[in-house]
């Protein structure tokens, strides 16, 4: 398996035959892909891994042929984990390197001071990490899943499966769970579950005593009714909660836990005979069997040269995505952002999880959904995948938000109202 074999299907077979490294000589430049991860702060566990993978998947295109006979360079800059510096870098991107596109961004926080900048520029950002909705820029596209690709599902499986009736909902104290959590909380009273058998808490980032909220969360269960966690705790504040847990004498079947930002990259820093059975929710999994998984776990461990590193969720949505804008500049015969915006609705390519991913005119992709249960060896054994469900930008579960709609292909517009037919039309946060 060689690196070259992953996006070969990016280009025609013919093109590939005649591209090399030679023709690159005829580009006046390179196409240039802006990276914008974290290498150093509190985020660099994470998002140092989705740099490495922008990296491979611009070296493999290259091997393959690059992108209209021109090389494509990455250009990798460091935000820090600093929410400001995000910007900063996002515009040094745009207007000293004078990238093409930008593939980056973890957390909302991050997402959300970059987006004045690439809305001001007309910068195209590719975005890789689940989030919570209720936002829709004609500057991003979405790869990561919504709040209906992933936590909403979540609480069906607990419903349905687990006949969970008590639900703590606890989350790490920033937007992207006091959003879901409040989507969470009307999506549960609609379905039956009263205000009192849901308990919500949040914790800063970094939060390590659990022993309170742990008791509390056993408290629920009392009655002899079954208690769930929906998760979205944030980092190595996930250590401290799954050892009180453990602590505490409380197994998934006990209190199971689905949890929305656990993935093989942060189990491999746990120990996870504390984990055992315990659930987390994504649109991917390593353990995925198929094919085009096992060539891509493969290229992965090849490229940084370790047969150990685990792939996860933002490492598929950056490989469906890249592939997806290489797809569109090529069918649109250039790199401008507006042209190949355009070109992007409707582009399709193979999940890794089986299937077909396919971008929507709300910049959303429709993808599957799988719940993983967490094995003793560090990796999710699939108990459940559903078919392609299409993302949703705007919640049919909160109110003010049930009655928008994101369609920039047709109404070029993200927050349509149906009721009054009009489009609102706002910059930087929506």
């Amino acid at each position: 398996m060689t690196k070259r074999t992953l996006l070969s299907t990016a280009l025609p077979a013919l093109a590939l035959s005649a591209m090399g490294t030679a023709a690159f000589a005829e580009c006046e430049a390179p196409i240039r892909v802006g990276v914008l991860h974290s290498l150093s702060g509190t985020m660099a566990i994470s998002e140092t891994t989705l740099a490495d993978t922008m990296q491979m998947l611009v070296a493999q295109q290259n091997e393959a042929g690059g992108l209209r006979d021109c090389e494509i360079e990455a250009v990798v800059v460091d935000p820090a984990s600093d929410w400001p510096l995000f910007a900063e870098k996002a515009r040094e991107l745009l207007t000293v390197h004078e990238v093409d596109v930008i593939f980056g961004n973890w957390t909302s926080v991050s997402r959300k001071s970059v987006l004045p900048v690439i809305e001001e520029l007309n910068g195209l950002l590719f975005y890789p990490v689940q989030y919570e909705g209720e936002e829709s820029s004609r500057n991003v596209f979405y790869t990561g899943a919504a709040p209906n690709q992933q936590a909403i599902p979540a609480v069906d499986y607990f419903l349905e499966e687990l006949g969970v009736e008590q639900f703590a909902l606890l989350g790490t104290d920033y937007v992207y769970p006091r959003t879901t959590n409040n989507i969470l909380e009307s999506y549960l009273i609609e379905n039956g579950v009263d205000a009192d058998d849901i308990f919500v808490n949040y914790t800063p980032f970094g939060h390590s005593d659990w022993a309170t909220i742990v008791a509390d969360v056993v408290a629920l269960g009392a009655d002899g009714r079954q208690v769930g966690v929906i998760s979205t705790i944030n980092g190595d504040a996930n250590v401290g909660f799954y050892k009180e847990l453990a602590a505490a004498g409380v197994s998934a079947d006990d209190i199971p836990v689905v949890a929305f930002s656990v993935g093989e990259e942060e189990l491999s820093g746990f120990d996870t005979s504390e984990l055992v059975g315990h659930l987390a929710a994504w649109n991917y999994f390593m353990s995925a069997d198929t094919d085009a998984n096992a060539e891509f776990i493969a290229a992965w461990q090849e490229y940084t040269g370790d047969d150990t590193r685990v792939t996860n969720d933002p490492m598929e949505a950056h490989y469906i995505g890249f592939n997806m804008w290489v797809a569109a500049v090529t069918e649109a015969g250039t790199t401008d952002v507006d042209t190949v915006r355009t070109a992007m609705y409707g582009q399709e390519f193979p999940n890794l999880t089986g299937g077909t991913a396919v971008m929507l005119p709300n910049h959303h992709l429709a993808k599957p959904v799988l719940i993983g249960e967490i094995t003793a060896e560090g990796q999710f054994d699939i108990i459940s995948q559903t078919t392609e469900v299409p993302g949703d930008a705007w919640t049919d579960y909160l109110p003010a938000s049930a009655v928008l709609v994101s369609d920039w292909q047709e109404l070029g517009c993200g927050m349509y109202n149906t009721q009054t037919e009009s489009c609102v039309q706002l910059t930087s946060n929506y």
